[in-house]
């Protein structure tokens, strides 16, 4: 389980284990998560009786994400590592990052975490922006970062990956793992098959990220797997002054685009 040990052989109670609204520590935490439940494959019959009400509590999810975000104004999601230490460089980055965001008069939307998300937070929180956190139940303890000042707790993946999405207007992403690679292809895809329009996507870190991009424009382009030029929808650059700069040009243009009469 998530529980600590500390001197003496007390339990640390820890920040808590978020189900939602509801705070577990200990013995009450479950074995397992809401979307591991969601996901399984039952059995028996007892989904009749329960997925019913779980509808309901996706619904909820929706239903108070909508609310708590529909007024933080232009946005912007930044992803990265939830391990990425304090004294790393990335983590510097990311504060950098958080503040810039924040000077251009932009909310700053992360997981909500420790790590990158925490770093991004704690750069807009500091510059007086609006911070803000979209927490998720998982299988160990993750509490909300202390520098979230608007913080929205999801069962569910998918709730909290349309609310990334919905409310704002670009991605910045940091070097990260699996989750933040799911966040980025997400968005691109989203953005090749025309699902969101005027979606800017800035990859910082060329080192960290060069790979990837050679590999999209090597063998996956070169197997017709994608466009020759789909690999143009990502921006890399290791300035995060630079990143923040092109996802507010970028974002103005393509709205631009979107307003633009067309030719008849």
């Amino acid at each position: 389980m998530s529980e600590q040990i500390i001197d003496e052989g007390v339990a640390d109670p820890g920040a808590g284990y978020q189900k939602g609204p509801v705070t577990l520590r200990g013995a009450q935490i479950p074995e397992q998560t809401s979307d591991q439940r969601l996901l399984a494959g039952d059995v028996d019959a007892d989904w009749l009786h329960s997925d019913p009400w779980r509808v309901m509590r996706i619904q909820s999810e929706f239903v108070e994400g909508f609310g708590a975000l529909a007024e933080i104004g232009p946005a912007v999601s930044v992803f990265g590592s939830a391990r990425t230490s304090p004294d790393h460089p990335d983590y510097a980055q990311a504060v950098e990052v958080g503040r810039l965001l924040v000077e251009e008069g932009y909310a700053v939307i992360t997981g909500g975490g420790p790590g990158i998300m925490e770093a991004v937070n704690k750069g807009a929180f500091e510059a007086g922006g609006t911070s803000v956190g979209l927490d998720i139940e998982l299988p160990f303890e993750q509490a909300m970062n202390s520098y979230v000042n608007l913080g929205v707790n999801f069962r569910y993946f998918f709730a909290r990956k349309t609310m990334f999405i919905k409310y704002s207007q670009g991605f910045i992403v940091m070097p990260g793992g699996f989750g933040t690679l799911d966040e980025l292809f997400e968005a691109v895809t989203l953005v090749q098959t025309h699902k969101i329009n005027g979606f800017p996507l800035a990859l910082v870190g060329v080192d960290y990220w060069s790979g990837l991009i050679d590999w999209l424009r090597g063998p996956v382009a070169g197997r017709d797997m994608i466009a020759d030029t789909d690999p143009d929808m990502l921006y890399l650059t290791d300035s995060p002054v630079d990143a923040v700069a092109f996802v507010k040009r970028r974002g103005a243009e393509l709205a631009r685009d979107l307003t633009r009469p067309r030719a008849s």
